[in-house]
């Protein structure tokens, strides 16, 4: 558990955040606490989470928590840890070569990667842009396959 990011579990403190994160990406982790995938993800964001300091803010929200339900259909969170990005209240959204742009679905796979992702949102969102080309090369993008049961 990283103590030095925000864990959100109201949506009037997600609208905030989102709302008076100004001039920085906001990097919401939606997720629990006790997912080991989002363990892992939350250990990059903590030792990640000064060295974006200057360009972005951190903060995981809590999806087992009632109040922020509207944000998790919103986003369609179907898989844990699902982390969005947002910049002057916009909604960032990334082509990663997967079929869903609006969200980073899993964890990164280095403190690098996800700096680099990071620094990516924040150069385009600085040029004005609402999309951007993921800086990663593909084999250190997860992939998720949906399994259906009894099919």
């Amino acid at each position: 558990m990283c103590y030095l990011l925000r864990t959100l579990t109201k949506k009037q403190e997600v609208d905030s955040i989102i709302r008076d994160t100004i001039d920085k990406v906001l990097v919401l982790r939606f997720g629990r606490a006790s997912d080991s995938a989002c363990l892992h993800l939350d250990d990059v964001l903590c030792k990640s989470a000064r060295e974006v300091s200057k360009f972005a803010s951190v903060a995981l929200v809590d999806i087992d928590s009632e109040d922020v339900q509207v944000y998790v259909k919103y986003f369609d969170i179907t898989f844990i840890p699902s982390t969005i990005f947002f910049f002057n209240a916009h909604h960032m959204k990334m082509d990663s070569g997967t079929a869903d742009h609006t969200k980073w679905v899993g964890a990164f796979h280095q403190k690098q990667d996800f700096i680099d992702v990071v620094e990516a949102i924040f150069r385009g969102a600085m040029k004005g842009k609402l999309i951007v080309n993921c800086p990663l090369p593909p084999e250190r993008i997860p992939k998720y396959q949906l399994l259906y049961k009894d099919v």
